[in-house]
């Protein structure tokens, strides 16, 4: 069996972590791993299985004979590293928003579209999706395929590690601080996420949508159809982790509730609860950890034809960012892995 040098970029923050765990769980054929960060970070530990890594400094890293890059540091970090890695012979899947919708780079969900990674060799990158795109993407496809998607109308409710460790600090800390009547201070959110909900994720664009929101847009329309019309509203909410949405669907043909709860059961990567099961319905706190992306409530939506509701809910930094990473690494390894070692 092959293995593969595998680099980690951004190995010191949440999803770095997260993408290193998965890489042992899954069992990842690797002969190498290395740990990458900005210069700040020289000489940290960051754990693999039962090995400590040393983080190396990114910026001095030759990526002549690494097989894989798994990135997630900044958008402008990935903007100037991930050609470099690229030219190197490396494949970067990189969890940044920098190449998402250049034409000749791959956007891949693999439940969804696992076919767009033999794109990669154009620029050696393939882009994972955003957070709250991938899960959303995960329960629509089933339904795509059953009856075909007119319209998507979605409100989010992120939690605030989307938006890294600094906003989870902040979230815990405005909280602790209004119980001993500190006054809450807003340094990485807009406004107090303590008790709130805050209506921007990301900054606002000339049509006064979020550019959380027109993500949501344009690469659900390049995943899955660029006919697909979506409407998204993003809202930053005071949960650590776990994005939930409320997702309201019309399909160009009939779809009864039944039809969809059975396409969504049989689906990869979906788990349906029924509110006939003992747990009714699923919050992001109970799906924490979990690979899935876990769809309740489902109904049909009356004010419509062909209309649908459902809730889904997914841990952001697991199917949101670092599990879809690895599994891309395993798609490619699978399909193309003469063209990756």
């Amino acid at each position: 069996m092959m293995s593969y040098k595998i680099a980690v970029v951004g190995a010191t923050g949440n999803v770095g972590h997260e993408m290193l765990n998965i890489l042992h769980e899954r069992d990842f054929p690797v002969s190498d791993v290395v740990a990458l960060a900005s210069s700040r970070s020289l000489g940290r530990e960051v754990s693999f299985g039962d090995h400590d890594l040393k983080v190396q400094d990114l910026a001095t890293f030759d990526f002549t004979g690494t097989d894989i890059v798994l990135s997630s540091p900044g958008a402008k970090v990935s903007a100037e590293f991930a050609p470099k890695a690229g030219k190197a012979g490396a494949v970067v899947i990189d969890n940044t928003s920098h190449f998402r919708m250049d034409p000749d780079v791959p956007l891949v969900v693999p439940e969804v579209n696992p076919q767009a990674i033999a794109g990669f060799n154009r620029k050696n990158i393939i882009a994972n999706p955003n957070c709250s795109t991938i899960q959303m993407v995960v329960a629509l496809k089933p339904l795509h395929d059953l009856a075909g998607i007119k319209r998507v109308v979605v409100s989010t409710y992120q939690s605030v590690s989307g938006a890294g460790k600094a906003a989870m600090d902040e979230l815990f800390n405005q909280t602790k601080g209004i119980y001993m009547n500190q006054d809450p201070k807003a340094e990485t959110f807009q406004k107090t996420i303590a008790f709130n909900v805050i209506p921007q994720i990301d900054v606002f664009m000339d049509d006064h949508m979020t550019r959380e929101e027109w993500k949501m847009v344009a690469e659900t329309k390049k995943i899955m159809d660029s006919k697909i019309k979506v409407c998204a509203n993003c809202v930053r909410v005071p949960v650590f982790i776990g994005h939930a949405e409320m997702v309201n669907v019309e399909f160009e043909r009939d779809i009864s509730a039944t039809e969809a709860k059975k396409a969504l059961r049989d689906a990869p990567g979906v788990t349906l609860i029924d509110l006939e099961s003992e747990m009714e319905y699923v919050t992001p706190q109970e799906i924490q950890g979990e690979d899935n992306v876990f769809v309740s409530r489902v109904r049909e939506d009356a004010t419509v034809e062909n209309g649908l509701n459902f809730w889904c809910v997914a841990d952001n930094l697991r199917k949101g960012a670092a599990l879809n990473a690895v599994q891309i690494a395993e798609c490619l390894v699978k399909d193309y892995k003469q063209a990756a070692a």
